[in-house]
């Protein structure tokens, strides 16, 4: 594995920000929109009417035709992260977005952190009124396969009063929660964790489940926006315990790691858990 930083991402993405294709108004009045298309793939919006509290749960849908893959939040070196607007005059604000677990893919020094098949992006969101909903969102993704292709689209849809049967929505939804990284737990967890002085190796040491390959676990640790960790340093698994520096790379110049949150994903066989790392 390899260190990632993502900083020279932004300048890629300057640069092809002006050659983005902005696909057609895609609204539907149903509780998802049409679907936007482009050369490698196609997404559209997928929600259920808001609850009592204006709660509404929704999703992004991309589907990457064969041989393409649409990106994580932290894509690898020059991908181009999943971005979700609002247009405010909806009365709807996103509160989060959520990734299913993601996939590495290595072609020579290239490393993308992303997903090459169907994949959903929980997005929680809350209306400010009552009465029907107009969610106007405006998604821009990458695709990539021997290019990488910025695919922005408007996508909109009306809700209604919640209904008792939405089946088609609610298993997408369904489904996309549960591909989610799951919480730490007992026998899945960061049992303990350090930066080095220098600031150059984050030391690690895990609790990892029964049932997984015996190796090394995959692990990508995200520090601030547009930098990612997962080059490994002197693994060593001893049952269920697994100990490891991630080697990490430039930070930001003049930055700060006292009071920061980190993020850590660790893939260990077909599990995954997700935790947050506090730097006081």
């Amino acid at each position: 594995m390899m260190i990632i930083s993502l900083a020279p991402r932004r300048l890629f993405m300057a640069a092809i920000s002006l050659a983005a294709a902005l696909a057609p108004f895609c609204s539907a009045q149903a509780e998802m929109s049409a679907w936007a298309e482009a050369e490698g793939g196609r997404m559209r919006l997928v929600a259920l009417a808001p609850d009592a509290g204006g709660k509404i749960r929704a999703g992004l849908q991309i589907q990457p035709k064969p041989g393409w893959i649409t990106y994580w939040r932290e894509p690898g070196n020059s991908g181009i992260p999943p971005h979700v607007t609002i247009a405010p005059e909806s009365g709807v604000a996103l509160d989060a977005i959520g990734y299913p677990v993601p996939k590495h893919f290595f072609k020579g020094g290239i490393e993308d952190i992303a997903y090459d098949a169907p994949v959903t992006l929980p997005l929680s969101l809350t209306a400010s009124g009552n009465g029907p909903v107009a969610i106007d969102a405006t998604a821009f993704i990458g695709i990539c396969k021997d290019i990488c292709i910025p695919f922005q689209a408007n996508l909109a849809v009306k809700l209604g009063p919640a209904k008792q049967s939405q089946p088609e929505e609610k298993g997408i939804l369904a489904a996309a929660d549960a591909a989610l990284p799951k919480p730490p737990s007992a026998d899945f967890k960061v049992a303990a964790y350090a930066m080095t002085s220098d600031r150059t190796a984050l030391s690690l040491t895990l609790t990892l489940p029964g049932g997984g390959s015996g190796g090394a676990p995959d692990i990508i640790v995200t520090g601030p926006s547009g930098y990612a960790f997962t080059k490994q340093v002197g693994g060593k698994r001893d049952g269920a315990a697994f100990k490891t520096d991630i080697a990490i790379g430039k930070l930001p110049k003049d930055y700060d790691l006292s009071g920061k949150r980190w993020s850590v994903l660790v893939i260990d066989g077909d599990k995954a858990m997700e935790t947050t790392l506090a730097f006081d």
